[in-house]
Order: structure tokens, then C-alpha cells, then sequence
């Protein structure tokens, strides 16, 4: 392992597994040497969860960053904005004695999500043969809707009552049609199946569409209204800030296997979360970019349907499960565990351009006797060391394991290198090797205090 890096003007961290790495904590730590720490892509799907001070927050929209009085937070154009929600976070912080609201930045080109769009996400995860195991807050559909040119509406939309309601009154009725569909579809379903679950019928086919239509846009106008002080061309303000000098933190939500263009696809999420994300997602020229902090489990986990060489199926994954509280932040849903994937994370690390590891959550594996990585992938007899694009192909590759030992001792009051009982170390040299990457910062438990930098 090597020296960390001096801090950079423009940093990205980023997740190098199916998301859920505790990148939040990692956003936290290097918050304190930057300035503006940016959103970049994804939306109220995303969970980044921080322990500050006796208090733990769970983030979906806003920035890690904004835990720092001195960081302003920006919701760049890539994000997905559900305005509730984002509400509510801001709301939270304040009634925890953090007040955010005047350093916030909101992009008036983010898209913006409305409740058709989590109903049609529900309706196609639950007539889906093969489902995602999408989170249902509706981010595909709303990602669909901005591709599509035709339905998408933008915060700046927001702020323009009438135009709002214009765009709405064409939107609205293509969005019970297709709804309609849907559920009919579902409803189907459940009568061939012999089931009585036609959720969604009622919800989307229903009389009084003027009213409907006057009712989600008042209700999104006063969002509107809310937001506006924040609401501003967040690319222009990054590009002024870093001509200003200012030190900027790019966060990525999710992680870079689940990137839309790079990760196990279909069983991805639907926006770029790896670095290729930053550019199209901020309008911020990549170019700039000096750092890029790739941060990992020591073992790996994975949400929803999709393949997952190294999972685990006996008491050993109910093991990592329980000590690393492995349940989604945003769904409440058990992850699914097993070993490091070192083949997958030299790729994603390749992808995102990374040029250092974050180990997090180390303890977690302290009473295993012995411990795995898996080096190579083995598929009808042929030995792979990139995943196949493929997602069937993945499924079908069985991980060709390097056994190490494990340790006993608990790591939570380990604060140096030293520390770290003897097979500790060799295991993080042994990742840091097979990645080809140095591991410069190693968590051994959620609060602050309990990272060891390895300098």
C-alpha cells in the first residue's frame, strides 16, 4: 500500500461494485479539504448514509458534503429530482441543527420526477418475467421520459405555472393510456395465474382528467416555489467556482457495475454511475479531473436480480449480512453477499479511471477463518479475467478462488496500519495487487474516527 494522494482541486469518488460501498463515508472524510461536493447522476433510488456527530443520515438527493458549514452542495443537471423528497432531507438536516438551505445548488436542467412515473415502475417490475429489482421511486421511467424528448419536464419547468401546466395536459393523458396498459397487463396476469393482486387498476384508471391534470400542477408549482432559491445553471457556477480556485468533490451514486453503458446489463441502473457519468452529467469538462477515489467492500454485495459470481448461499453470507447490517438503505431489502470479486473491480476500476482504493467495512469479516478472492472467472472451461458483456454469460461463470487466511481480532479500535493483525494486511496487500491499485484509506466502522490513512 502507498501514500495517498495530497488533496486534489477535483476529485471523484466513485463505487467499484454493484453500489452500497459506504461511499458516503468516504464523501464525508474528504469533504473537509474541498469546497463544492456535486451530485452527478441517479435520484431518490440512490441511499449514501453518514453517522456525524451522534446523528445518522440517510441521503438519497442531497450531497454527503453538505454536513460541512463550509460546503455547498450541488444537485447537478444529471440527477433525477423528486421534490418531496428533497424537501424532506433539507427539512431533516435543519431539525437536526444543520442548516443547508444556503448552500445549495439545484440545476434547472435536472428532470424532475413525478408519481406516474413510480407507478409505471411498479407496474413493469411487477409484470417484468425477469425483474431488475428496480427500487419503484420511478427513475428509469423519468431517465425514459428525458431520452425520449417527448414527456420530460426539467425543474426550470417548474418554476413557469403555466408552462408547467401546458406540458402537463399533453403528458398526463399519453401516461394513463400507457399506465392503462399496464396495469391491464398486470391484471391479466393475476387472472391467468389465479391471483387477486391487480395493484395499480384503480390508481391509473380513473375519471376527471382537467381536474387530475390542475392538481399535479399546482401541487408541482408549489414545489416549484420552494425550490426556486436554490435553482440555478449549475454548470455555469462550476465552472466559475473552479475558476475561483474553489476544490470540488464529485460523488456518484450507485456504483459503476450498475453503470447503464458499462455494468451487468439489463440488471443496471439507469444512468451513468460510473466517472463517464461526471461530464454529461454536470457539464463540468472531465479533463479537469485530478483524483479519482474508487471505493470497495472488503467483500461484496448486490441488490436485486442480476449475475453474481461470488454470492454466497450458506452462513457464511448470513454472517457478513448480519455484521455489516447489509440491507438496503433506501428499500429496507437483505443484500446479497459473498466474496471480493477482484475481476470485477479491475474493470470497473478501469472503467472510472480510479487511482486509488477505499477498503470499507474490514471488520466485518473479522472471525472468518478463512477468507476468498476470486482471481479469474472459469466459463465451460474457459478461464476469464474480464466479465463478459453478457449478463446470461456472467451468470454462467463460476469464480476460480485465491484462499486466505482469516483473523479473529475485532478491528474496530485499529486507527494504524500496524494495528491490523498480520493476515489483515496481507489480505489488503493481496486486493491492492490484484486490482493493481493502492489501497490509501481502510474503514474498520461507520463513525469518522474509525478510518485508518495509510500514508
Amino acid at each position: 500500500m502507498s501514500e495517498a494522494n495530497l488533496p486534489s482541486r477535483c476529485t471523484c469518488v466513485v463505487g467499484l461494485q454493484w453500489g452500497d460501498e459506504a461511499k458516503g463515508k468516504i464523501v464525508d472524510l474528504l469533504s473537509q479539504e474541498h469546497d463544492v461536493v456535486i451530485r452527478f447522476n441517479g435520484g431518490a433510488n440512490a441511499g449514501h448514509t453518514v453517522v456525524w456527530n451522534g446523528h445518522t443520515f440517510k441521503f438519497s438527493l442531497l450531497p454527503t458534503g453538505v454536513l460541512h458549514p463550509h460546503v455547498t452542495g450541488v444537485i447537478a443537471n444529471g440527477v433525477v429530482v423528486y421534490p418531496p423528497q428533497l424537501l424532506r432531507e433539507i427539512e431533516d438536516l435543519r431539525q437536526a441543527g444543520i442548516e443547508a438551505a444556503s448552500r445549495l445548488v439545484l440545476s434547472d436542467r435536472a428532470h424532475v420526477v413525478f408519481p406516474y412515473h413510480q407507478e409505471e415502475d411498479r407496474l413493469c417490475e411487477a409484470g417484468a418475467s425477469q425483474p431488475i429489482g428496480t427500487t419503484g421511486r420511478g427513475i428509469g421511467p423519468c431517465y425514459q421520459d428525458k431520452v425520449g424528448r417527448n414527456c420530460g419536464i426539467r425543474v426550470a419547468d417548474l418554476l413557469e405555472e403555466t408552462r408547467l401546466y401546458q406540458k402537463l395536459r399533453e403528458i398526463v393523458p399519453r401516461k394513463r393510456r400507457w399506465l392503462s396498459v399496464l396495469a391491464s397487463h398486470r391484471f391479466g396476469q393475476a387472472v391467468n395465474e389465479g391471483r387477486n393482486d391487480a395493484v395499480g387498476q384503480n390508481a391509473v384508471v380513473c375519471e376527471g382528467l382537467e381536474t387530475a391534470v390542475a392538481q399535479l400542477a399546482a401541487t408541482y408549482a408549489a414545489y416549484g416555489r420552494q425550490l426556486r432559491p436554490w435553482v440555478r445553471d449549475s454548470a455555469r457556477y462550476l465552472y466559475e467556482a473552479y475558476q475561483e480556485g474553489k476544490r470540488l468533490l464529485f460523488e456518484a451514486a450507485q456504483g459503476s457495475l450498475l453503470d447503464v453503458d458499462h455494468g451487468t446489463y439489463p440488471f443496471v441502473t439507469s444512468s451513468n454511475s460510473s466517472t463517464t457519468g461526471l461530464w454529461s452529467g454536470t457539464g463540468f469538462p472531465a479533463r479537469y479531473l485530478q483524483r479519482v477515489v474508487g471505493v470497495v467492500k472488503a467483500y461484496t454485495t448486490r441488490v436485486g436480480a442480476g449475475p453474481f459470481p461470488t454470492e454466497l448461499h450458506d452462513e457464511r453470507a448470513e454472517y457478513i449480512r448480519r455484521r455489516g447490517k447489509e440491507y438496503g438503505t433506501v428499500t429496507g431489502r437483505p443484500r446479497r453477499c459473498g466474496w471480493f470479486d477482484a475481476v470485477a473491480v479491475r474493470y470497473s476500476a478501469r472503467i472510472s479511471g480510479a487511482d486509488e482504493l477505499a477498503v470499507m467495512l474490514l471488520d466485518v469479516l473479522s472471525g472468518l477463518h478463512e477468507l476468498a478472492i476470486c482471481i479469474a472467472y472459469d466459463w465451460k472451461g474457459e478461464r476469464l479475467f474480464e466479465p463478459p458483456a453478457d449478463a446470461d454469460r456472467l451468470a454462467q461463470c463460476r469464480p476460480v478462488y485465491e484462499h486466505l487466511p482469516g483473523w479473529e481480532q475485532e478491528l474496530s479500535e485499529c486507527r494504524r496500519l500496524v494495528d491490523l493483525p498480520k493476515a489483515t494486511r496481507h489480505y489488503l496487500d493481496r486486493l491492492s495487487e490484484l486490482v493493481g491499485l493502492p489501497i490509501t484509506c481502510v474503514s474498520v466502522g461507520p463513525d469518522r474516527e474509525q478510518t485508518i490513512f495509510c500514508r
